[in-house]
């Protein structure tokens, strides 16, 4: 029972780092980014290119697999969504094209990745890094698990604390509920939206570097069921709230957990996305959603 309470925190962590970013961008800055999956699946690929050059460790793979994703989130903010955010008559069709240009994009990194791999996933081993397993009675933790939660429950704590303290997270969240006004007081939202995409980016490139080592290897088709699950987090918990996509993932990700320890785990997703379709009918704002949707 411990160890899959363990594995269900562990799973929801990685749901959590991979969906924080695409919130943060969609309750602020308006941008439902589509194509974060891919960024989540190239920024480790990227790791993974590297280390068959270079053998590294844990923490410059990580370090690299930020920076990719963080560049890649970048260059899909400036040369696809801001020229779109200009041309589009109004807000509402500058989203709609933007979650149509994101699938599109998406579809390029993925198409690389699936050519050069051969579909064929692929991992670490050529790292100098080794997992450790500790057994603690009848409970087996590795310290890629311990990394997972820490930086999962660390950086969420420290992006809503961010974005309810701190000058520059203020202002963005005066962007999120009116950003004409928010322009008027002086607030620079393209840098802020820069600023946005990169943590998002970067956030996806951490949780696919991580859910590489956590798992072993991964498949270029991963960042898509990724994409999947965070978008049902964020629905779950609520639309603009950190805290609601912390408890979104964390009870995705409980509920993927029984059903497999339960059952043969064939039912995993239908039940789980089950969950969010009764959520949507009981409470369409979701758990911690404002009645009045609002973007913070």
């Amino acid at each position: 029972m411990a160890q899959d309470v363990l594995n269900a925190l562990t799973l929801g962590s990685l749901y959590l780092l991979f969906a924080l970013g695409m919130s943060l961008a969609w309750g602020t800055v308006g941008v439902l980014n589509f194509a974060h999956g891919s960024i989540f699946m190239f920024a480790a690929f990227g790791a993974h290119l590297a280390v068959q050059v270079v053998p590294l460790s844990m923490p410059s793979m990580i370090a690299l697999g930020v920076g990719i994703g963080a560049v890649l989130s970048l260059a899909v903010q400036v040369l696809a969504f801001e020229p779109i955010q200009r041309r589009a008559r109004d807000p509402h069709q500058a989203q709609l094209q933007i979650i149509v240009a994101g699938i599109g994009i998406a579809g390029i990194p993925l198409a690389i990745a699936q050519y050069v791999t051969r579909s064929v996933p692929f991992g670490y081993s050529a790292g100098t890094f080794q997992v450790t397993v500790h057994e603690f009675g009848a409970v087996r933790v590795t310290d890629v698990q311990v990394v997972i939660l820490v930086a999962a429950l660390g950086l969420a704590a420290l992006i809503a604390w961010w974005l309810r303290a701190a000058r520059p997270g203020l202002a963005l969240r005066a962007i999120g509920v009116e950003p004409e006004v928010a322009a008027m007081m002086g607030v620079d939202r393209r840098r802020l939206a820069l600023l946005t995409m990169a943590v998002a980016g970067g956030l996806a490139g951490l949780a696919g570097v991580l859910l590489t080592y956590h798992l072993g290897s991964i498949a270029p088709e991963t960042g898509d069921a990724f994409l999947l699950k965070a978008f049902a987090a964020i629905i779950l918990g609520g639309v603009g709230s950190i805290a609601g996509v912390a408890i979104g993932a964390m009870v995705l990700a409980g509920v993927e957990t029984l059903v497999l320890v339960t059952t043969s785990g064939t039912w995993a997703p239908a039940i789980a996305f089950g969950v969010l379709f009764l959520m949507l009918l009981v409470r369409p704002r979701g758990l911690l959603g404002r009645q009045e949707v609002r973007r913070t």
